[in-house]
């Protein structure tokens, strides 16, 4: 008998029914154990069959509380059919040896069928009713024959096997419609059980701190964000314990209806927040109270200035290509003309070649405020910057100061955009010639190139090192500690970086001075995955 498992609840719920129906099963079978061994006998006709009423009740006993035992494993399907099967035997066995209860066992008999039907499929409902009747009808041929006379008739076998085709029917629809309704009633509460824990997720997740508090102004609910901005917190605290101005300002809230969004600090340690309320029902006296971090509104003011900066951008490029290309093309007519001294040539060759670079670096910041990609190849780093020193000390004489590879393997391939790095390592360098060195003494810049986990590239100098209270901002925009510094280097550096899947990071020497570390991809990125 194949059937679809029903969902936990639902075969559950069969399951204790039919645990109700094996103890109903155990009432009949004693009734009718009392009806053939105790005193009940002498109130009715006397049996027919004695020593069969006696085996059947007390067989019938022994397979009611075997199915009782057996009910609570195994399909459920199987063990109603199995009792069904079991009471027909029995009621079939005890009519025939008690006639004169022949119309009360039958009524029993009755409802074992239609509880059965609850359990089964329709054809297999229908069965057991048919099976019911062809028992009662074979049990009336079987006295018929046997003896002289029947006080039953044919039309009373006839309606109650009509009863139990309509009794299992109705049950079998009956059954049906609740198992229904109860997966629906299964989905349904999981969907909502699923909504919640989303919508739990959710506010747990959130970047804006959540903070519910009640009408005594304890704390009830605080999602990962509140307890990061508010400090830990239990729910049960009051908010006049851990933040008194916080209380003091939603007091004011709820009795005059006025908001302060002042930024605050919740301690001294924490950053300052924008609080807002709003209640949680229009006539509860819980509240909900959002505490937005004043780093992530600069954050995204910081993010609205780029973007302007970078359509800004865009419509300067223009400008700026203009001369360039101008410049460009006055250096190569001079460079054709015969009267222009060969010591002068080289000055005219590193115009044409920092106009390139100018033009370069415009391409760079202009794919950058358009969020275009890197066109990333295998470049070996140790080779590279080599190359990148000589062409640095050629366009920007040290005058004293010291730049220089060291490398822990001859070769170190990665995957780049060799014109991106070489603006990230100019950027880089150029700061740790300008700010790495001690006063009265010269810059000592050291490139080192290593591949612990992966190909990266250390720009470090022995300085006086960065405050941890500047370090934690080196990466923002128009940050700077240089009166002519426009704060936009090292972020220009680290979205460039990140534009080719690697990463840029300051990390503190303990010896003195600074590092500033890249992380590149590996050449294996190239191939497919």
């Amino acid at each position: 008998m194949q059937r679809t498992p029903a969902p936990a609840s639902t075969e559950s719920a069969l399951r204790r029914e039919l645990y109700f129906f094996t103890l109903y099963r155990i009432l009949e079978a004693g009734l009718l154990a009392l009806a053939f061994f105790g005193p009940v006998g002498k109130l009715q006709d006397a049996a027919r069959d004695p020593m069969l009423g006696r085996l059947t009740a007390t067989l019938y006993l022994a397979a009611a509380l075997l199915l009782l035992y057996t009910g609570r494993r195994g399909q459920f399907p199987r063990q109603a059919l199995l009792g069904v099967v079991v009471d027909i035997a029995a009621a079939t066995l005890a009519i025939h040896a008690l006639p004169g209860a022949a119309s009360g066992i039958a009524l029993m008999l009755l409802f074992n069928v239609g509880a059965a039907a609850l359990f089964l499929p329709m054809r297999f409902g229908l069965g057991i009713a048919g099976l019911a009747g062809l028992a009662l009808m074979a049990e009336f041929l079987w006295s018929t024959s046997r003896q002289a006379g029947n006080d039953r008739s044919p039309a009373e076998l006839l309606m109650f096997a009509v009863s139990f085709f309509a009794v299992a029917s109705l049950s079998n629809l009956l059954g049906r419609q609740m198992r229904t309704s109860q997966a629906l009633a299964d989905r349904r509460g999981a969907e909502a059980a699923n909504l919640a824990e989303v919508s739990e997720l959710i506010i747990r997740r959130m970047r804006t701190g959540v903070l519910l508090i009640d009408g005594e102004g304890k704390v009830r609910i605080a999602n990962e964000a509140a307890l990061l901005l508010v400090g830990s917190t239990t729910a049960g605290d009051t908010l006049q314990r851990f933040t008194p101005e916080l209380d003091r300002r939603l007091r004011r809230w709820r009795h005059d209806g006025i908001a302060d969004d002042t930024p605050m600090k919740l301690a001294p340690d924490l950053p300052e927040v924008v609080p807002r309320f709003t209640r949680l029902l229009a006539d509860s006296d819980q509240s909900l109270v959002f505490l937005d971090d004043t780093t992530l509104l600069s954050r995204r003011a910081e993010s609205m200035t780029l973007a302007t900066l970078g359509r800004f951008s865009a419509s300067l490029a223009h400008e700026i290509r203009n001369p360039l290309a101008a410049i460009s093309y006055a250096t190569q007519l001079m460079e054709e003309s015969r009267d222009i001294p060969e010591s002068d040539r080289r000055l005219l060759e590193i115009i044409h070649q920092q106009t390139m670079r100018m033009n370069g670096i415009v391409e760079n910041v202009l794919g950058l405020a358009r969020r275009e990609r890197a066109q990333p190849e295998y470049v070996e780093l140790v080779n590279f910057a080599r190359r990148f020193i000589e062409e640095y000390r050629t366009n920007h004489p040290l005058e004293g100061d010291t730049l220089q590879v060291t490398c822990e393997h001859p070769a170190v391939p990665a995957l780049a955009d060799p014109r991106q790095l070489h603006q990230v390592l100019v950027a880089l360098v150029h700061n740790g010639l300008t700010y790495g060195r001690m006063p009265g003494k010269p810059a000592r810049v050291n490139l080192h190139i290593a591949n612990p986990h992966g190909p990266q590239i250390d720009v470090m100098d022995r300085g006086p090192g960065i405050p941890e209270t500047v370090a934690a901002q080196l990466f923002r925009p128009f940050f700077t500690t240089s009166g002519h510094g426009t704060g936009l280097g090292l972020y220009i550096a680290r979205e460039l970086c990140r534009a080719n899947q690697a990463t840029l990071e300051y990390v503190p020497m303990p010896g003195g001075g600074c590092c500033f570390r890249i992380r590149l991809a590996g050449p294996h990125s190239l191939l497919p995955t």
